[in-house]
């Protein structure tokens, strides 16, 4: 076991995402829940819930780029593994070798992929990606029968189709609701029971099992994270979040009243103060923006004060406490909770960043 000799790190409950995994099949019904684990499992580690979510019954796994499927390859992870981005020519004769499924995002993607294509390996495997309203990637929807046409005229085995949706997180709209009769006139013209049908992110996985088709693409959900504040407050379930970040005190002096803490001298000391230090900051994933946001010790919140450094940032305590101290910067502490969400409200941002900016220089830890 790898020995971490700094106190901060991110604690990973497997169990958490066991539940949430449980949750999605059981609202899924006969479909499959693919596991997305792009941008190392959303900052939770690629391997290890790869390794959870196939425990517990599950069969594929999405990830967005080619390496980090050939890293599950590499890993011994047993898995139908798609790749949902941009694939080069260079990888398509590594997909065909390891079986790999990638994205047809275009008709000038299969032109390339087919030229790529080594006859004398197995067919390359291939979900073909229908743009019906998010405009990123993607085949148009009027398209798709030509997009038919060339592959079945080359040596692509096509096994899946689908899309995302740009709005399932939101109230009912218009967007969405075209992106849900897009879809569904493309899989009815293409009319093969044969492919695999997945269209649901974690939003409209949570929100319209209807639109379960043959399988749901459970990404930020899977780690205990709604997706918005909206289909937080109307999913059917509740999600178990999987991540805390712990660190402890490992200075504290008693600051007088007029001085002024860290870079900037942005924070003044009203009244004499104890003031402790963290090591954790910027280089970590604690952005210089959450500077006021409150940590939890003894069950309290303190606040942040001074401006966060790159390997260390300050709190204000209440009274004096020793070096050692637990501080919980993410999670549940003595009762009190600090939820990723809060910290992506005091960045201005979405709690999906939160974790994937957590850097490899804090350690997961595993329970």
């Amino acid at each position: 076991m790898t020995e971490y000799y700094r106190p901060t790190k991110a604690v990973i409950d497997l169990n958490a995402i066991q539940k949430n995994l449980q949750a999605f099949k059981e609202r899924s019904g006969k479909a499959k829940v693919i596991a997305v684990v792009k941008a190392d499992a959303y900052g939770h580690g690629m391997v290890e819930v790869a390794e959870k979510a196939l425990e517990n019954g599950v069969e594929w796994l999405a990830v967005a780029t080619p390496d980090e499927a050939l890293a599950l390859v590499e890993r011994k992870i047993r898995a139908n593994i798609l790749v949902m981005g941009h694939t080069p020519a260079a990888f398509i004769p590594v997909a065909q070798r390891t079986g790999i499924t990638v994205a047809a995002i275009s008709l000038d993607w299969l032109l390339m992929a087919g030229r790529a294509i080594d006859p004398d390996l197995p067919r390359l495997k291939i979900h073909l990606k229908i743009d019906t309203g998010m405009r990123r990637v993607g085949v148009q929807a009027e398209e798709a029968g030509e997009a038919l046409r060339m592959v079945r005229s080359r040596f692509f085995s096509l096994d899946g189709i689908f899309t995302h949706f740009a709005t399932a997180d939101e109230d009912q709209n218009d967007l969405f609701q075209r992106q849900v009769k897009t879809i569904a006139s493309v899989v009815e013209e293409i009319n093969d029971p044969a492919l695999m049908v997945h269209v649901s992110n974690s939003a409209a996985a949570s929100l319209h099992p209807e639109l379960a088709f043959d399988a749901v693409r459970v990404g930020i959900s899977l780690y205990g994270i709604a997706p918005s504040s909206y289909v937080e407050n109307n999913m059917p379930f509740d999600l178990a979040p999987a991540l805390g970040l712990e660190t402890e005190i490992i200075h504290v002096k008693q600051v007088k009243a007029g001085e002024t803490i860290s870079y900037g001298a942005t924070y003044r000391c009203e009244q004499d103060e104890w003031i402790a230090t963290l090591p954790i900051g910027y280089a970590d994933g604690m952005l210089r923006g959450l500077q006021g946001q409150e940590v939890l010790v003894r069950g309290a919140r303190v606040p942040i004060v001074g401006r966060i450094c790159m390997d260390q940032c300050m709190i204000r305590l209440p009274e004096k406490m020793p070096v050692g101290e637990k501080v919980q910067l993410i999670g549940r502490q003595a009762g009190a909770q600090i939820r990723i969400e809060e910290w992506a409200e005091k960045l201005g941002t979405i709690a999906y960043e939160i974790p994937v900016n957590l850097t490899k220089r804090v350690p997961r830890i595993y329970c």
